[in-house]
């Protein structure tokens, strides 16, 4: 897994894109809910994308900016880069299969 705090530069892509991803969370500071995000992202990625994720945490007090650039309105804010579509997922991320489907790495259970 690769992850960087609020680096522009992106790790060397595979050929194949499609089976690599992009995800870009968006935080306030070192709060609770901001480390909770982190942490929870972290263990999805490394159980349902391993070797497979680029995790880039921006956090909007250091570089707000970026968060108006991407219309960030809420924190914790997650978007996937790649593969496309773009997605965004708001919240701690703390329910697993609402973030698996939203970023269409499950399919929603019957």
């Amino acid at each position: 897994m690769s992850e960087q705090n609020g680096s522009k530069h992106l790790p060397d892509l595979p050929s194949d894109k499609s089976e690599f991803w992009i995800l870009r969370l968006y935080v306030a500071g070192h709060t609770m809910r901001s480390l909770t995000a982190i942490a929870n992202l972290q263990a999805i990625c490394e159980e349902h994308l391993p070797d497979k994720h680029h995790i880039e945490v921006i956090d909007v007090i250091e570089d707000p900016e970026r968060a108006s650039t991407d219309q960030i309105l809420a924190l914790p804010t997650l978007i996937r880069a790649l593969p496309p579509p773009i997605r965004k997922i708001i919240g701690d991320l703390s329910n697993t299969e609402r973030v698996l489907v939203g970023l269409e790495i499950a399919q929603r259970s019957p």
